[in-house]
């Protein structure tokens, strides 16, 4: 069943995730412990008084940009392509916002955040997305654009898993979703760990999202079970399920936070983000204050961390239990909100319906950011 505060907690609370996490990405926990105190980071560290976002954020908002895109061009138009050949045309939008200036005129094609200024900011993109798209971010599941595991096309696919489920335009099968995810973050990353815990997230934010009753252990053993038949040919399978198993018994044992992490490694491959965002999730799964600290402060890559725990939480609790300080303050706020309303309401318009939406027209409908020649879009 859908929940707007769901919807919103998710997007919120991935993008808190990752601004707690990115004022300390590139340090190890004695540094944090030295900044911060004992406890290690626990609130904002404000920059002009914002919290700042990560390209994981970044990237996050333009998968939702081409979900809503291909969706809009399917019910006003009567036919579309694949879901990830929309998204495809964002992340080469995103690439654009962190390789030229504001604004792109005519360079701004498909997603409309494209005119949002703050999203030129370049907080730490990653080669392998950045590399990958510039060679024409075409990778697939059978045809890998490179061997990255790296955890650049995980931290992004939340989305997909907030906003398939139960929609009536598409009406997926949880297996379609969560593979739709494994052929996003495919596009950037060929190494199957790199797209493997994709499908994953997407299939444990679709249950946190959509389904009521369920505690967070429920939901990962629901995703292994599926993983485990959509994958059961690959010989990467049993080493990420070993993983999640391992994150899971950790987050039910008396060891400490730090040394369990340690166990599961620093999160800059695929499957460790993943895996350290479950064990913070499972164990703190009332918790998201505590799950987002825990998430954040250890040795690796702290914002992406952060932000899949937060997706996570952010989707099975709600925004209401975020506390107020991981909202307040945070940079592109009302942007975020903004995007994960457009998820909830979908789109409205139909090919020969008479209700028509000029602000979702301006957003969404591809005719509005035609390419124009030279613009990089007709390969």
């Amino acid at each position: 069943m859908k929940n707007i505060d769901k919807y919103r907690g998710c997007l919120i609370g991935g993008a808190a995730g990752d601004a707690l996490g990115y004022a300390v990405e590139f340090m190890d926990l004695a540094s944090i412990k030295r900044k911060y105190g004992q406890n290690g980071i626990t609130a904002f560290d404000l920059h002009n008084g914002l919290a700042l976002i990560s390209d994981d954020t970044q990237m996050t908002l333009f998968t939702a940009n081409g979900l809503l895109l291909g969706i809009t061009r399917g019910m006003t138009r009567g036919i579309m392509g694949t879901l990830p050949s929309y998204i495809r045309f964002c992340y080469k939008d995103w690439y654009k916002t962190q390789t030229k200036q504001y604004p792109l005129h005519e360079d701004c094609i498909y997603a409309w955040l494209s005119n949002v200024p703050e999203m030129f900011a370049q907080r730490a993109p990653g080669n392998t997305c950045l590399s990958a798209i510039e060679s024409g971010c075409n990778g697939k599941l059978e045809e890998p654009v490179n061997g990255s595991k790296g955890c650049g096309g995980v931290m992004r696919v939340a989305p997909i898993g907030l906003y398939l489920p139960d929609n009536e335009n598409m009406r997926m099968s949880q297996d379609e979703i969560d593979m739709i995810g494994a052929e996003t973050a495919a596009l950037t990353h060929g190494h199957p760990l790199g797209c493997i815990p994709a499908a994953a997230l997407a299939h444990i934010v679709s249950l946190a999202s959509h389904w009521d009753g369920l505690s967070l252990t429920e939901i990962v053993d629901d995703m292994k079970i599926a993983i485990s038949e959509q994958f059961a040919d690959g010989k990467y399978l049993s080493p990420f399920i070993e993983l999640v198993d391992k994150a899971v018994a950790l987050a039910k044992s008396n060891m400490s936070n730090e040394d369990a992490i340690r166990q599961l490694g620093e999160g800059w491959v695929a499957e460790e983000t993943l895996a350290i965002a479950i064990y913070c999730a499972v164990k703190y799964e009332d918790d998201f204050e505590k799950a987002l600290i825990v998430s954040v402060n250890h040795d690796g890559d702290s914002d992406s961390t952060g932000a899949v725990t937060g997706n996570i939480l952010g989707a099975y609790l709600g925004l209401s239990k975020i506390p107020s300080k991981f909202i307040d303050n945070l940079e592109l706020k009302e942007i975020i909100l903004d995007m994960a309303d457009d998820l909830y309401n979908d789109c409205q318009m139909t090919e020969y319906g008479s209700y028509f939406d000029p602000v979702w027209e301006h957003k969404y409908i591809e005719r509005d950011y035609t390419p124009k020649k030279g613009a990089g879009y007709n390969e």
